[in-house]
């Protein structure tokens, strides 16, 4: 049996298909992780890009990158309990690719960002973080979508 049809055949995930409560409990949960990431990182991003500008931005910042990666923790958790259920069809389907695709682009966006962003001074921005924080919300927006894409396949 392929590895993917083996996680389909654990008995928490058949639990997890034959529960009343059970799936839909961890797909609320999965969208409202989704919900608060693309929120938070969403205001981060445009105070990054100028929006807000009464708030401190470092510690707006940082008080909304805590929040992001606990609820990309969360997202993640739930997104592999959903996976498991149909873990070999989802592996092959092109808009579950590029949804997971889009999330190490996500993330390799918030490392340059990080790495560009680090000791410079929020008042006097250079272009290159605030093309990175554009391009965040770009990305993650995407992400959203391909993520309601699978849904309707």
């Amino acid at each position: 049996m392929e590895p993917l049809q083996a996680i389909e055949q654990l008995d928490a995930v058949k639990l997890l298909k034959t529960s009343y409560f059970a799936y839909p409990v961890v797909n609320a949960v999965h969208i409202a992780a989704i919900g608060a990431l693309l929120t938070s990182v969403a205001l981060m991003d445009l105070r990054i890009l100028g929006a807000f500008r009464a708030l401190p931005e470092r510690p707006f910042v940082a008080l909304l990158r805590r929040l992001a990666f606990l609820v990309f923790g969360v997202a993640v958790l739930t997104g592999l309990v959903l996976f498991s259920v149909r873990a070999s069809h989802y592996a092959q389907m092109p808009v579950f690719l590029a949804k997971m695709s889009l999330i190490v682009l996500a993330g390799a966006n918030f490392a340059a960002f990080a790495t560009v962003d680090k000791g410079l001074d929020a008042s006097v921005r250079p272009p290159v973080p605030r093309v990175l924080a554009a391009t965040s919300i770009v990305l993650w927006c995407a992400v959203l979508l391909c993520g309601r894409f699978i849904g309707f396949q």
